[in-house]
């Protein structure tokens, strides 16, 4: 955990080393700011790996560009784990169970078209889980590729629990679409 919000405090230093114009709320256009709406695949790790065999999910984002570089803004969406045909309950869970995240979204564009990194922060909350089994933080890097219209990247998402459940893990790949706002 120390070394991605070390990561994280870096990436945002180094962003705001720019000397760009920043826009303010009231800027609000359809060249700065948009919807992202697409799907995500992934591949359980870690300890809940033995328990899903695969996530697929809505990923939804609303993004402001405060400089030409870096868009701020906030993410959501849901995601699927569906549980392995083989594998027992895990934690009271006959059917897999469902991720809710609710975060910032960090994005830095070195240019206006091509690599991009980022990540989200915030808190995640489960869904079809018994209730002594909760959500948690989450931290989600990227790295992907975007355009005016659309954005392909691969990311990490990290949802971390109390001491006496497993954290949850994932690598995938996610794609969105971008609705600009009028």
């Amino acid at each position: 955990m120390n070394k991605i919000l070390l990561a994280v405090a870096v990436m945002l230093i180094s962003m705001t080393s720019y000397a760009q114009t920043e826009r303010n709320l009231e800027d609000i256009s359809s060249d700065n700011s948009w919807l992202k709406i697409g799907f995500l695949i992934a591949a359980p790790s870690g300890e809940i790996g033995n328990y899903s065999s695969f996530v697929g999910g809505l990923d939804v984002a609303a993004q402001f560009l405060r400089t030409d570089n870096f868009g701020i803004g906030l993410a959501t969406g849901y995601s699927k784990y569906f549980k392995k045909s083989e594998a027992n309950s895990y934690q009271g869970l006959n059917d897999g169970f469902g991720a809710i995240p609710l975060g910032l979204m960090l994005r830095y564009y070195p240019q206006s078209s091509g690599l991009f990194v980022g990540t989200d922060l915030g808190y995640t909350f489960l869904s079809g889980q018994n209730a002594s089994n909760k959500g948690g933080a989450y931290a989600r890097p990227m790295v992907g590729y975007h355009n005016h219209d659309w954005n392909i990247f691969g990311y990490y998402n990290h949802i971390f629990r109390p001491e006496s459940t497993i954290d949850i893990q994932s690598i995938g790949i996610a794609f969105t679409y971008n609705l600009r706002f009028k």
